[in-house]
């Protein structure tokens, strides 16, 4: 029983028990009169309580108590406490679902919560941007009737969602196609959560690395062909010296293939093994002269070669990447340069204080539609031409990626019939210049440098002048 009622009765019966005593065992009326008015004074008086319990009730939790007193005060202090844990409770699962749409928000995946009905209950704003959803706007939505691609479609109707599926999508104002992969988990009371990643990038990584593996298989391929064939013909019939000599110079020329192959490969994985190139100051004087005996080489006198060198200006990077950058540029205006043609190499240093290596050449032009794609790996304009010549397709992409980590940039200019212009822009901060320290010759070069750059033009083969830009 409610000791608050227990106590009335109790009352009750000790004023009218009171009252016999005072007045006599025999005065049964007197006694229910004092016990009839002590209830109602009674009845009044919780009344009041019943009252200002009603009105403290609808306030706020933690509101503070009426004024009583008696088994009134102990039924106020025991809601008073009981209202205190449950404001505890609502404090703490509030702080628990502002932690988790916080969590939830912060993903870098798309989190949607479903009802049983696939209605969406919430969602957080990278799946806004992944689904093109509206928080404000689609809640209680069908999610079906929001993302309407059949691929999607169907692996909602098929109940099994232990494999994720992948999805491409472009929504309105989007420049690119995405690839996003999407999976259903179920929780709860027949509840769900969607969940989106966007994997643009993965898939594009995938579709590189295919490409890479056809691209190489392909380029060795070719001439193991040609080296499996000559010597099955070598060992299968008679040759005369003449014939042998001509298939050794034939696969010569196919293993040096595959060496340049080779090489441009380990030189790739290299770049890319390591985040930042050596700190070093690299000597142009030097790098230029080394390149200008190997374009002579490679030229063998058919070409016109001139070298405009700014004398003094190092480079704070490192020596191995920016000589084989450089030389890349150079050996490919060469290959693909007819003979008789001219390539004009020039290095000098701009207002702003960064540099510049311009290596224009008079060969067929490059169309306009390539020219975006040329630093791609295994890119050919024409792949007959550039195995001919040499090429192994590698070069531009490493010359990209050394400038790259260079901070620098690389710009082509071509027009077809008139030749082309590849043009490396270094930054400012990676330019030294050395021309006044000790040691250098009137245009600023190091004795060792002018030995070996006079060394490297020295037969008259190429055409060189070192003055200031």
């Amino acid at each position: 029983m409610n000791p608050v009622w227990v106590r009335t009765f109790s009352f009750i019966g000790i004023v009218a028990a009171g009252t016999l005593a005072v007045r006599g065992l025999s005065d049964w009326t007197t006694a229910l009169g004092f016990a009839a008015a002590a209830f109602v004074l009674r009845y009044l008086r919780d009344a009041i309580h019943l009252r200002n319990l009603s009105r403290w009730s609808r306030q706020e939790l933690g509101a503070a108590l009426p004024r009583s007193s008696g088994a009134w005060e102990e039924l106020y202090a025991q809601l008073y406490h009981r209202g205190r844990a449950r404001q505890r409770e609502l404090a703490e699962l509030s702080e628990a679902l502002t932690s988790f749409r916080g969590a939830a928000q912060a993903l870098p995946d798309g989190v949607v919560t479903l009802n049983r009905q696939m209605q969406i209950v919430w969602c957080n704003p990278q799946s806004e941007q992944h689904l093109n959803l509206s928080l404000d706007k689609d809640i209680g939505q069908n999610l079906a009737n929001l993302v309407r691609a059949p691929d999607f479609l169907t692996y909602l109707s098929r109940g099994e969602w232990d494999k994720p599926v992948q999805l491409r999508v472009r929504h309105p104002g989007q420049r690119a196609e995405r690839v996003l992969s999407l999976q259903l988990v179920a929780y709860g009371d027949a509840q769900k959560l969607l969940l989106s990643r966007d994997i643009t990038r993965f898939e594009k990584l995938e579709t590189t690395r295919r490409d890479f593996v056809a691209n190489v298989s392909h380029e060795l391929k070719t001439p193991l062909t040609v080296l499996a064939g000559f010597l099955e013909t070598i060992d299968e019939s008679a040759v005369t010296p003449a014939q042998r000599k001509q298939y050794m110079d034939l696969m010569r020329e196919q293993a040096e293939r595959m060496k340049h192959l080779v090489d441009d490969l380990l030189t790739l994985s290299a770049l890319e093994a390591t985040s930042a190139p050596r700190e070093e100051t690299v000597d142009t004087d030097m790098v230029f002269a080394r390149i200008a005996a190997t374009a002579r080489q490679l030229s063998n006198g058919q070409h016109a070669l001139k070298f405009e060198i700014e004398p003094g200006l190092a480079i704070l990077g490192s020596d191995v990447e920016l000589f084989s950058a450089f030389t890349n540029l150079v050996t490919n205006a060469i290959r693909y340069t007819p003979e008789g043609g001219r390539i004009d190499v020039r290095w000098r240093r701009l207002a702003d204080g960064s540099a510049t290596l311009a290596v224009s050449d008079t060969g067929t032009g490059i169309p306009a539609q390539h020219l975006p794609r040329l630093t791609e790996r295994f890119y050919r304009v024409d792949r007959g031409r550039s195995r001919q010549s040499g090429g192994t397709g590698l070069g531009l992409a490493i010359v990209k990626h050394v400038l790259t980590r260079h901070q620098g940039s690389l710009s082509i200019e071509s027009e077809v019939g008139r030749g082309s212009t590849f043009t490396a822009l270094l930054p400012a901060r990676r330019i030294v210049d050395q021309r006044s320290a000790d040691g250098r010759d009137g245009e600023g070069r190091s004795a060792h440098a002018v030995r070996a750059h006079d060394d490297a033009l020295g037969d008259g083969a190429l055409t060189a002048d070192a003055t200031a830009a």
